[in-house]
């Protein structure tokens, strides 16, 4: 009997201590954020931006802050000697010819992409159309431009994405038939430049972290792509370098102002469905702090000198356009009114207020033939 009691005693020690422990057992992260969040949002002054800097003369702000954007860029592929480009195959459409195009994008890469061409005779206004992410890497141009000579399957999940993501319209095939030049390309990891082993969404984790570990990021080869990719554009002898523009949703939308913000290549330039602030992004509730589809426009240390607003602000006094939604789970609107106000001050402080388009619409994450009409009529106006 005396050895039962010492055996429950022992167990039921073992059970307290447990529960002890249990008790005060601490943690170091919530939801995939530090517990110390706030203190290192905090730390973010943003000492480079617009009015933050000391810095008085805004031409000579902008070249500073490009630098400083370039800098945090970290290594980047040095652009071609020659975009050698080749026409794989053409389609003629009402009002454009729909040409299927390779051309080197950089030394290291040889891309292929979608060109429109109107019929007559040039040079014409041009835009970039830029691709968004989705989580849904099978097609990437093929969001933005009807594809063709494609499989089946290739054609149903493009035009499944367009009804989805842009009302049933393809954006690229829109602006062609009004009188643009268009181009858009695959982004890196996205359709034809996608993972040789098939489309995997943990992948674009390990590519972002293969790319840091090579003292580089992801995000950033994505820009300099574009970049190359107007540069390119601008050449050709059937447009007008003088109006060339880029225009893109969600992911596309944050990659169009960075592209405007890097380049001057870039006359003007529409963002729908991607602004914001980080102090509205990273909270425990948003998307943002999932990782996963925030790798791919990600540039190390660049919030220690620049907001997402601020970024986008290099691109003063240039026409820019800006389109969220109130129903955009992705982009809570406080965070947008923020976010504008900010590049509202910039572009007033530059006296080209009538420049900047913002508008919060009645939408979800979403871009409406309404809001392309609008779009429309923005380059209409600035690039022809």
């Amino acid at each position: 009997m005396k050895r039962i009691t010492i055996i429950l005693l022992v167990v039921l020690s073992g059970h307290l201590s447990s529960i002890a422990q249990t008790d005060t057992v601490s943690y170091g992260v919530i939801k995939n954020m530090p517990v110390f969040y706030e203190q290192l949002k905090q730390q973010l002054t943003y000492p480079m931006a617009w009015g933050n800097s000391p810095v008085r003369k805004f031409d000579k702000w902008r070249s500073q802050a490009r630098d400083v954007l370039l800098e945090c860029m970290q290594i980047l592929p040095p652009a071609p000697a020659d975009y050698d480009m080749t026409v794989v195959a053409a389609e003629q459409r009402k009002g454009y010819e729909a040409r299927k195009i390779m051309f080197n994008v950089s030394e290291w890469c040889r891309i292929p992409a979608y060109l429109l061409v109107p019929d007559g005779k040039g040079p014409f206004p041009a835009v970039v159309m830029l691709h968004d992410h989705g989580a849904h890497f099978s097609i990437g141009k093929e969001k933005m431009v009807r594809p063709f000579g494609v499989t089946p399957e290739i054609r149903t999940d493009a035009d499944k994405w367009a009804v989805g993501c842009y009302d049933g319209q393809y954006t690229g095939d829109y602006f062609a038939e009004h009188g643009y030049v268009v181009l858009s390309i695959d982004a890196l990891f996205w359709g034809e430049r996608g993972r040789k082993e098939g489309v995997d969404y943990d992948g674009q984790q390990a590519l972002a972290s293969n790319f840091l570990q090579m003292g580089s990021s992801w995000g950033a080869f994505i820009n300099m792509d574009d970049v190359r990719s107007a540069e390119f554009l601008a050449s050709l002898p059937f447009v007008d370098k003088n109006k060339v523009g880029c225009l893109g949703f969600s992911m596309g939308a944050y990659r169009s102002w960075m592209l405007s913000a890097i380049t001057d290549c870039i006359k003007a330039s529409a963002s729908i469905c991607w602004m914001n602030t980080t102090e509205h992004l990273m909270t425990l509730t948003n998307n943002q702090n999932k990782g996963g589809s925030a790798f791919s426009m990600l540039l190390p240390s660049l919030r220690r000198y620049l907001d997402y607003p601020h970024t986008a602000s290099i691109a003063c006094p240039k026409p820019t356009l800006f389109f969220n939604g109130t129903r955009d789970k992705l982009f809570p609107v406080e965070g947008v009114k923020d976010a504008y106000s900010i590049m509202q001050s910039v572009w007033q402080s530059q006296k080209a207020s009538d420049r900047l388009v913002t508008k919060i619409w009645e939408e979800k994450h979403f871009f409406s033939k309404e809001m392309q009409r609008e779009t429309l009529d923005f380059f209409n106006k600035w690039l022809k």
